[in-house]
């Protein structure tokens, strides 16, 4: 489990590929205080497990599914990556519940800036879209950032000065590709209601508050 608030940026050296996925060293300095093989880190979103590390760097194998799924696939040497290690029991949630399992890949289309704020309209599967509401929580690239507005073709956040410098996030172009991953709670809450759903549905009965406070639900 991870926060969403980045620890640093490290930087690819090296990506191999072979039939069975693909092996990353990464350089880093301040995730290597206390890793140990077997560690998580958050790589640009996905979760990741240390297999190997030295004085300046760590090494990740990521399987098949995870290349298809994020953007690891597509990095190349000297690649930026914004890096978390596992939240520790006891620490404070800064940012908001991150599993480091990425839904999809989202295009970037439009940056302007409101103040000192950066804003990013992204493109977005309307499949997922419906977890994401004003207000509420959203990870790209592993950072944790907040739903701006919601649209039936895309959504908005906002980047502060520090979380634009701090993280690879603040220097995205048109058409930049991120990782997304949506927040858990909707998914849960959703996965509760189908059952209740699909019940009404053979009833004729619609999904409604009505309907919601005669199940018990509100």
């Amino acid at each position: 489990m991870f926060t969403g608030l980045i620890e640093e940026i490290g930087s690819l050296r090296r990506l191999k590929r072979s039939a069975s996925g693909a092996e990353l060293v990464i350089a880093a300095k301040k995730v290597l205080a206390d890793i140990k093989i077997g560690d998580s880190v958050a790589v640009s979103g996905p979760c990741l497990t240390v297999t190997a590390f030295d004085r300046d760097s760590f090494t990740v194998f990521v399987m098949p599914e995870t290349l298809k799924r994020s953007t690891l696939g597509s990095l190349q040497a000297g690649s930026r990556v914004n890096l978390e290690r596992a939240l520790a029991l006891g620490a404070r949630l800064g940012g908001h519940m991150v599993s480091g399992h990425i839904d999809d890949q989202v295009t970037l289309r439009q940056r302007s800036n409101e103040g000192e704020a950066i804003i990013l309209y992204f493109t977005a599967p309307r499949e997922l879209l419906r977890y994401l509401v004003p207000k509420g929580s959203v990870a790209l690239d592993g950072v944790s950032l907040t739903v701006i507005s919601v649209d039936e073709n895309g959504f908005s956040v906002g980047l502060i000065p520090h979380t634009a410098g701090e993280t690879t996030i603040g220097s995205l172009e048109i058409g930049a590709a991120v990782n997304l991953e949506v927040d858990l709670i909707g998914k849960y809450v959703e996965k509760m209601l189908q059952p209740r759903l699909e019940q009404g549905n053979k009833k004729g009965e619609a999904l409604t508050l009505n309907y919601l406070r005669e199940q018990g639900y509100l």
